[in-house]
């Protein structure tokens, strides 16, 4: 059994805020494919991320998105790591980036951290314990109609054949709703949606490391988090997720089938 220290590792992680102000490092832009971009921050905050969570807990697997994971045991205990989730924001100096950290123990999501560095937010939640906003308990919205509600949607930027189901669903829902956003970081949606920011969110073909830290803040603020079929989301491969305040997921699905 594992003895986690979460408070050491929020720390680690809001440690971190300096990277996302090098703007020197943000400019060293590589490209992964279509629209898909890693810079030199992504790597330094993964290294810094990697060292540090090793070096503490050197019996828990490291999964981050700008590594190679297949030696990754999914059955087993592993943190999954975003060091820049929104990076098409960093390059642009679009202040809506994040960490996203999520700690799985014996194949189950136990824990997850979103931390957005220029609000200096950060949103922690543990299994069975609830989701907190700088140490503050948070629970979803409590919106009951679409109507009444603000959606955040996620356009899928890396798979453009996706784009004409993506955007009848958009407008389906904007047809429905208050109004709709797109912020840029699935992990700040997420974070969002369990505050009551934002009353849902979704986004097709995400990976784990994109959605694992946000969909416990959700749960754990009352909320609800599936794929588009209403299926529990995998942690070893890309899934279309879901994410509500509960009340409107049922419509959702419907509206994204």
């Amino acid at each position: 059994m594992y003895k986690i220290d979460y408070t050491q590792v929020i720390d680690i992680v809001k440690a971190a805020r300096p990277f996302f102000t090098d703007y020197e490092a943000a400019s060293h832009i590589h490209v992964k494919g279509l629209s898909d971009y890693v810079t030199d921050v992504d790597f330094q905050v993964q290294s810094y991320f990697q060292q540090k969570l090793v070096e503490l807990y050197p019996e828990i697997q490291f999964m981050g998105e700008e590594k190679d994971n297949g030696d990754i045991d999914f059955s087993g205990s592993f943190w999954i790591l975003d060091p820049v989730d929104g990076t098409t924001n960093l390059i642009h100096h679009f202040r809506h980036s994040a960490v996203s950290l999520a700690l799985v123990l014996d194949g189950s999501l136990t824990a997850g951290i979103v931390y957005d560095p220029y609000a200096d937010e950060l949103f922690f939640a543990e299994k069975g314990r609830g989701s907190f906003r700088n140490g503050s308990l948070i629970h979803v919205s409590a919106n009951q109609t679409l109507q009444d509600s603000l959606i955040s949607i996620g356009t899928a930027p890396y798979q453009h054949e996706y784009a004409r189901k993506n955007f009848e669903a958009f407008r389906e829902i904007f047809l429905r709703c208050q109004d709709i956003r797109r912020i840029g970081s699935a992990a700040i949606d997420l974070a969002y949606v369990a505050c009551g920011r934002t009353d849902a969110f979704f986004e097709m073909n995400l990976k784990p490391w994109d959605f694992a830290a946000g969909i416990l803040l959700v749960r754990e603020a009352g909320g609800t988090a599936t794929d588009y079929k209403g299926s529990p989301l995998p942690l070893d491969r890309p899934a279309s997720m879901l994410a509500t305040n509960g009340f409107l997921h049922r419509e959702l699905m419907e509206l994204l089938a």
